[in-house]
């Protein structure tokens, strides 16, 4: 039987503009666009959702973008458990440059609105693992919810992970609050930038070792140079594909998702690190999160 897969995050419509010209400041500037369903623990999930049983938990607004976002959940294979509320839907719009690296500019919309009752009762379903989003617990709103969340999960003997997903709310919110709302877990996701803020190491072996402390493997991107996984004193590393980067968005939850994945297969932190790594080429290929 496979692993049954609980992930709580935002729900977000990705808006990617990659100019293929200088930006006209006063005027029109060719670009690619790509409108898509978004959100760092929906990509996670729907990763997920090609080979394990997996439901995702969050909140969308009364609008398209809310139904956007549930039917492709739907047909990529992940159960959405979606609380409908009045407003927008979170939409986050990314301009992309030409090396691939990305700016963000991020409109949450309803998201800081998910409800305890409605998590807590999603939770009262069997599972095996359970994913918590960043964002989930960066935001004051939903912070309270990750806690109880890992805390159901922790006492229901399933296993947890946490992707921390975004290094300026970190800094702002401070790594103390940030590991004292998640606990100990068994996987934590980060990319090198994260992970140092995390952990206040200067650099990333440390910073991944100083994280141990917290979780039972801990796996960073690192762009082109990338990925490691700290597992109790071993540590791991698998170069980036070389590849031509067109965009990173969705790199990291791409890598997430398939090192996830593979873990709750079975597969070794080796195996599960080069599919990581896999994934992640195969994302930053092309135009947003899907590739």
């Amino acid at each position: 039987m496979s692993a049954r897969v609980i992930i709580i995050g935002d729900a977000m419509l990705d808006v990617v503009v990659r100019p293929t010209e200088t930006i006209a400041s006063t005027s029109d500037t060719p670009s690619s666009v790509r409108i898509s369903r978004g959100g760092s623990a929906a990509n996670i999930a729907v990763a997920i959702g090609r080979e394990l049983d997996v439901t995702f938990v969050g909140v969308v607004g009364d609008d398209s973008s809310g139904e956007i976002f549930r039917l492709d959940l739907e047909e990529n294979g992940v159960t959405p458990n979606l609380s409908v509320v009045s407003g927008d839907t979170g939409v986050v719009v990314a301009v992309v440059a030409g090396d691939g690296q990305r700016a963000m500019m991020t409109d949450r919309g309803v998201n800081s609105q998910l409800a305890m009752g409605s998590v807590l009762a999603a939770l009262k379903s069997n599972f095996d693992h359970l994913h918590v989003s960043g964002y989930t617990v960066l935001d004051d709103a939903t912070r309270d919810i990750a806690t109880a969340a890992l805390d159901v999960a922790r006492d229901r003997g399933a296993t947890t992970s946490v992707d921390v997903c975004s290094v300026g709310p970190l800094s702002k919110l401070g790594a103390e609050n940030f590991l004292g709302a998640i606990g100990e877990v068994s996987m934590l996701f980060a990319n090198e930038e994260e992970a140092l803020a995390l952990s206040g190491k200067p650099d990333v072996l440390t910073a991944g070792h100083a994280l141990g402390d917290i979780a039972t493997e801990v796996m960073i991107t690192r762009g082109e140079l990338g990925a490691i996984v700290i597992h109790a004193t071993t540590v791991l590393a698998e170069p980036s594909r070389h590849v031509k980067v067109v965009d990173t968005t969705g790199a990291g939850d791409a890598a997430s998702g398939a090192y996830l994945t593979a873990r709750l297969n079975g597969l070794d932190c080796v195996e599960a690190l080069r599919l990581a790594m896999k994934s992640a080429s195969q994302v930053v290929g092309g135009l947003g999160a899907r590739g």
